[in-house]
């Protein structure tokens, strides 16, 4: 094998930080990870590119938004894609999956690249079912990749073989700490968004104060839900609730350390990152049963599951960690066990492997 065969050139294709989501903080992580290693060449081309001058100003304007990045989308991907072997495509679903991951697959078939396909949205099942476009357009790619179980499980149930490689978190970033005592002090940094129900926090958090006056509850993260959801905290008399809005990613350990319970109450997930980031912090978690939620949380060992939508079930779990301390810390210690097998250390050879095979398919490809 000669020394060109052994470091693969990739390409990644995936939402650049301007859209700051679990695809966008994932993809920087890798991406970071990636460039410091010598065994292969890869760089970056952003589904969201940011136009210069007048352009950019028109990126500001609805609908015109959206046209004028898939134009200029899809020229990238013309001019950019020929010199690589692997495409890497972050992909969530429906629009988004027309949008970004669809003209990403048909170029890179055209080029005769080989392609993962790297699917990271907890609606998958929906998407599939009722978007038969999809799942053609998938049969296309060379390898699906999915950063838990739940979602491997998903695509078998569709005929297809997916494979499982986790995300990463920084454990020396976000620094466990032990809590003593433990204080009402509670974290959410989920997108306001229906499918994110962070109305089942607030309700969840009513119940809380009615024991612990004191409680506080910071919410980072914004989207189409906040007015309704601000609203909500107001009919409810909620007191001491911060509502931070979009927070850099940079920032987060700060808000971890600052808290001592963290809350997810999603209807629809698949792994969340700010799960394992909780776990590496110290925080003992509750959370809904939402998708693969309970890939990743083992009721009573490294968190504490409710079924989704059950704000009582949700409050009783937080109270649960404030009067039993020693269950606390048990579940906190456990969880960040857990984070071991999130590290880069733990699914750097993965996509080594990955990488390396799929060059080999693009290179006989070429030959043919």
């Amino acid at each position: 094998m000669s020394a060109r065969e052994l470091r693969p050139r990739v390409l990644m294709v995936a939402p650049s930080l301007r859209i700051l989501g679990g695809q966008a903080v994932q993809a920087k992580a890798l991406l970071d990870r990636l460039r410091a290693t010598e065994a292969i060449e890869i760089e970056f081309l952003p589904v969201n590119p940011h136009l210069p001058g007048v352009f950019g100003r028109l990126q500001e304007i609805k609908y015109v938004r959206t046209v004028l990045t898939s134009a200029a989308y899809i020229a990238s991907l013309l001019t950019r894609m020929r010199g690589y072997d692997v495409i890497h495509i972050f992909s969530a679903s429906y629009f988004s999956f027309i949008l970004a991951a669809t003209p990403a697959i048909l170029v890179a078939r055209m080029y005769g690249k080989a392609t993962i396909l790297n699917y990271r949205s907890g609606e998958a099942e929906d998407h599939l079912q009722r978007w038969p476009s999809a799942i053609r357009t998938i049969r296309l790619v060379d390898r699906i990749v999915a950063p838990s179980g739940y979602l491997v499980d998903v695509f078998g149930r569709f005929g297809f073989h997916a494979q499982s490689i986790f995300n990463i978190v920084d454990t020396k970033r976000f620094s466990f700490r032990k809590r003593k005592p433990w204080r009402p002090l509670f974290l959410s940094n989920r997108n306001l968004e229906p499918m994110y129900n962070v109305g089942c926090i607030l309700r969840a958090f009513a119940i809380i104060q009615l024991e612990y006056s004191d409680a506080e509850l910071t919410l980072a993260g914004d989207g189409s839900e906040r007015p309704r959801l601000e609203a909500l905290a107001q009919e409810l008399r909620l007191r001491n609730v911060r509502w931070l809005g979009r927070v850099d990613h940079r920032r987060m350990n700060e808000l971890y350390d600052a808290a001592d319970i963290y809350l997810n109450s999603p209807d629809i997930d698949n792994m969340p990152g700010s799960i394992i980031e909780a776990y590496a912090s110290g925080i003992p978690v509750v959370t809904t049963d939402a998708g693969g939620i309970p890939y990743i949380v083992r009721h009573q060992e490294t968190g504490l599951l409710v079924p989704r939508g059950d704000f009582e079930a949700l409050a009783s779990g937080a109270l649960r960690y404030l009067r039993d301390p020693e269950l606390a810390e048990a579940i906190a210690a456990r969880a960040r066990e857990e984070c071991q097998q999130y590290t880069w250390d733990a699914v750097r050879d993965q996509w080594m492997a990955l990488y390396t095979e799929l060059a080999k398919i693009h290179s006989r490809k070429s030959i043919e």
